[in-house]
């Protein structure tokens, strides 16, 4: 009895390896993405501004980092006795005008200069809802929990997600030509807009993503939300808000994204690593015992073959500070 729907993926080419880094920038499920590849020792800059639900103040983001475009003072709140912008998620804050314009700019100087060597920029969209201030129609990032009557809702057309996308283009390609592009709909729920417009949203997404890939050989799509809606369509899939993917439903994502951008050696190292890292988290029975002992010497070997390729030290310092102890 067949009790799951699956589906082939094409490779997402070219794969993904250790070689260079990777930009992930979106919704909290480029969040997720980012931390996972950063688990597996992958060099990556991920959600530099936060978590951006838009793909029209993602595209923004990106362009402004690329021209070292500062942001509007015009934008900035401040909220118990913290500065915010309507460009940014609240995770970017500072208690000054001048303190967060400069911790925006560092962000910015960050994201350019990875984004000039990285092979892959992840951009994962969550929305197509978006807020605009009423009395500037200034499209807004996030709203920062202001008063409602201050803004209006708006669904974004598809022409105007396309064309902002391609204003980012060139300037990509100015400082590097060779950056791939995965696209991809967050299988986040947004139904506090109503599930209808939720899918409504989805799906206008899901659409601007396949002609951004129909247009540009380097914008290649990753099925995230299928994945959810449909090898996972079980409501066990879901957190007890009903609305974000469980640790199990991420963990499956991840299993097939990696398998259709990663290389065989690749996927090889990640293995290694996987298990280095649950070796590190292993709790001793007896922490001062001979087979710990033997246990960490073993482990540090492993982290020790990787030297030179991938970065183990702190780990390395780490283990060895509890050698030092017996």
């Amino acid at each position: 009895m067949q009790l799951q729907t699956t589906f082939p993926i094409s490779p997402i080419l070219p794969l993904i390896s250790y070689d260079a880094p990777i930009v992930s920038v979106g919704s909290c499920f480029s969040t997720v993405i980012g931390q996972k590849l950063q688990k597996h020792k992958f060099e990556v800059l991920n959600n530099p501004f936060g978590t951006i639900f838009n793909p029209i103040s993602i595209f923004e983001l990106i362009k402004k980092s690329i021209h070292r475009e500062a942001l509007s003072s015009q934008w900035l709140i401040q909220q118990e006795d913290r500065y915010l912008h309507y460009e940014l998620h609240s995770d970017i804050t500072a208690d000054s005008q001048e303190g967060f314009m400069k911790l925006f700019q560092e962000q910015q100087n960050k994201t350019a200069s990875i984004l000039a060597r990285a092979s892959h920029l992840i951009l994962t969209f969550g929305t197509s809802h978006v807020y605009r201030i009423k009395a500037s129609q200034k499209l807004v990032a996030n709203c920062h929990k202001q008063p409602s009557q201050l803004f209006e809702k708006e669904l974004l057309e598809l022409p105007l997600i396309l064309e902002a996308f391609e204003q980012i283009i060139p300037s990509i390609k100015i400082i590097n030509p060779s950056l791939n592009i995965i696209v991809t709909v967050s299988p986040v729920r947004h139904i506090k807009d109503g599930i209808p417009e939720n899918q409504l949203s989805k799906s206008l997404l899901r659409v601007a993503c396949h002609q951004l890939e129909q247009n540009f050989p380097n914008v290649h799509y990753f099925p995230s939300y299928e994945i959810m809606m449909d090898e996972l369509r079980d409501y066990r899939y879901y957190k007890e808000d009903m609305i974000h993917p469980t640790e199990q439903a991420e963990n499956y994502i991840w299993e097939k994204f990696t398998a259709c951008s990663f290389s065989e050696e690749t996927l090889h190292k990640v293995d290694k690593i996987a298990k280095i890292q649950k070796s590190l988290e292993h709790k001793a029975f007896n922490p001062k015992g001979k087979s710990h002992r033997q246990f960490l010497i073993n482990l540090l070997q492993k982290m020790e073959q990787f030297s030179g390729e991938i970065d183990f030290s702190v780990e390395i310092r780490e283990v060895q500070k509890r050698l030092l102890s017996f």
